[in-house]
């Protein structure tokens, strides 16, 4: 089976909010232009981010075509994006969350000197689910980290994504680095929830629009024990007491040309993850971006800047898709 994650970029219906298609022909060319790479992709399950509408993921779901089961988080940001998964086999909702994990205070996220509501909570909610593949249980949790974009306080109604001057810059670059990694803590408490202690046994997954590389800290928060990569084979292949409970990044099965899902300002890189169980790693057949068979129709991507606003309107995704066949 392959399973996979994509960041959909916006899929809302037209005029209902910030970064919506202006038009119905806009919204009906984005949903098709999804709809031909989620076909030929052929998922068994696919973790989705920035969806508003359960209306719009029914639709894509629908141009794909076949029987497809929808799951949503309760839980969007500011803008009402959040995540969600399309699966060809019922869903279970095992945990749908956007508090901090235990232990966590409130972070800074602007100037203000006190901490707000939205400091005490990530900025999207993270969802499980569990669904029955036929050779057992599968548990998945899909989640889309805080960006490494920037924006700045502006006017009510306005949006800002240049600073005052650069200590600005580096107050706010710093803000959005504590949430991430409050985030990524957060979503390893919902992987341990997952596992209970025995990754070697259970079939569990954890995917999503992580917002940074492999070997960000952030990331390796993620993996919880450390001392094994799968491009370390002797490592993988020899047993020890974390591997019940780490979890283990599919990049290094990707081959290195393809190993990205994003340009930022010309960079090519690899923010979007699928990190599996011991036992699963030890039962991957392959993995990738795009599409199978190296087809590189959905990884021709844009160069994406410091505002998102000129991606509005546009077909198809500024993401490719990550997967991974088991």
């Amino acid at each position: 089976m392959l399973v996979g994650t994509w960041n959909l970029e916006n899929l809302m219906l037209p005029r209902s909010g910030d970064g919506a298609p202006a038009t119905e022909a806009e919204y009906e060319a984005k949903v098709a232009a999804l709809a031909s790479v989620i076909a030929a992709l052929d998922p068994a399950l696919l973790g989705v981010q920035e969806v508003v509408q359960e209306e719009a993921l029914a639709d894509l779901a629908k141009a794909v075509g076949g029987e497809w089961h929808i799951a949503l988080s309760r839980h969007a940001d500011r803008r009402g994006i959040r995540v969600g998964f399309l699966s060809r086999t019922p869903l279970r909702t095992r945990r749908d969350t956007h508090v901090f994990a235990e232990g966590l205070r409130p972070v800074q996220g602007d100037d203000g000197t006190a901490p707000g509501p939205h400091d005490r909570e990530t900025s999207r909610g993270f969802l499980a689910v569990e669904t029955d593949t036929g050779d057992g249980v599968l548990h998945v949790a899909v989640a889309h980290l805080k960006s490494k974009l920037l924006s700045y306080p502006a006017p009510p109604g306005k949006s800002r994504f240049q600073p005052h001057d650069e200590a600005e810059r580096a107050r706010f670059g710093a803000y959005a680095l504590y949430r991430r990694a409050a985030e990524a803590a957060t979503l390893r408490a919902v992987a341990d929830f997952l596992l209970e202690g025995a990754g070697t046994e259970r079939d569990v997954i954890v995917l999503g629009d992580m917002n940074d590389v492999v070997d960000a800290a952030t990331t390796q928060i993620l993996l919880g024990p450390p001392g094994s990569e799968l491009d370390r084979p002797r490592a993988f292949h020899k047993s020890d007491l974390g591997d019940p409970f780490r979890l283990w990044d599919i990049a290094p099965c990707i081959p290195e040309e393809r190993r990205f899902s994003r340009v930022s300002f010309g960079r090519a890189e690899l923010i979007d993850h699928v990190l599996v169980s011991h036992r699963l790693a030890g039962r991957i057949a392959e993995a990738g971006t795009g599409l199978p068979g190296h087809r590189d129709d959905a990884l021709v991507l844009p160069s994406v800047g410091e505002d998102p606003r000129q991606r509005v309107g546009t077909p198809g995704s500024d993401h490719a898709p990550v997967w991974v066949r088991v």
